[in-house]
């Protein structure tokens, strides 16, 4: 079974929500949503995965990379590709 490891980084699953609600981009905000829904009893990373629309394999992904690396491994950072055309 596929566990957050929140005591590891001294977090709650408030702090998880709080993160998925307050993130400064949509997919960092994705991230910490995916990870509070798994701490929720009854919820499966098979049905979280499903909500969200993505695979299974990068929920596991994001799973394994918080409980190493903790929180801040899961904050969107852009790495390339063409700027974007209007800016805010």
């Amino acid at each position: 079974m596929l566990k957050v490891d929140l005591a590891k980084w001294n977090q709650t699953a408030d702090d998880l929500r709080e993160a998925a609600l307050t993130g400064a981009h949509a997919r960092t905000r994705e991230r910490f949503l995916a990870l509070y829904e798994l701490t929720q009893q009854g919820r499966g990373a098979t049905a979280v995965a499903r909500r969200l629309g993505r695979h299974l394999q990068t929920l596991i992904r994001w799973v394994h990379r918080y409980n190493a690396e903790g929180p801040a491994a899961l904050e969107f950072v852009r790495t390339g590709g063409v700027s974007p055309f209007l800016t805010r």
